[in-house]
């Protein structure tokens, strides 16, 4: 019974932590690191399997990242109301910028019928530096 209760209190203290970076992607690695820093005592196993069981129940978004990268995740919540838009991502502060833009459909659709590549804007994401971080 006891180890129930602690994995029940080791997923709050991850679930808690992801809500918190709702508007970036993160890695296992970064989970860990906040939760080492806040004091929760979670090993990097149970925080990958958690995040994989997660994302196949939908409430993150998984993304592949490029080679030598790890793994990153989104939390889109259980409404996961995250859907057809492209997402901006600072390279700089991480931040998840959420872009419905008509011009991008547009671009959707010449990338479709002028060379025949049909583009996912569930896993097209677009690095570059936020307005925020610009500025500094």
């Amino acid at each position: 019974m006891k180890q129930n209760n602690y994995n029940t209190k080791q997923k709050s203290a991850i679930m808690n932590c992801i809500k918190k970076s709702k508007d970036k992607h993160f890695t296992v690695d970064d989970v860990c690191e906040i939760l080492v820093k806040s004091g929760d005592s979670v090993g990097r196993t149970t925080v990958y399997r958690y995040l994989q069981s997660l994302s196949q129940e939908g409430i993150l978004r998984k993304y592949a990242a490029s080679q030598g990268e790890s793994v990153c995740y989104q939390y889109v919540g259980e409404q996961n109301d995250c859907h057809e838009h492209f997402h901006l991502k600072c390279e700089q502060c991480g931040k998840l910028i959420h872009m419905e833009c008509e011009e991008m459909n547009e671009l959707v659709k010449h990338i479709n019928s002028h060379h025949g590549f049909c583009l996912n804007p569930l896993k097209t994401v677009i690095y570059g530096t936020c307005e925020e971080c610009s500025v500094k």
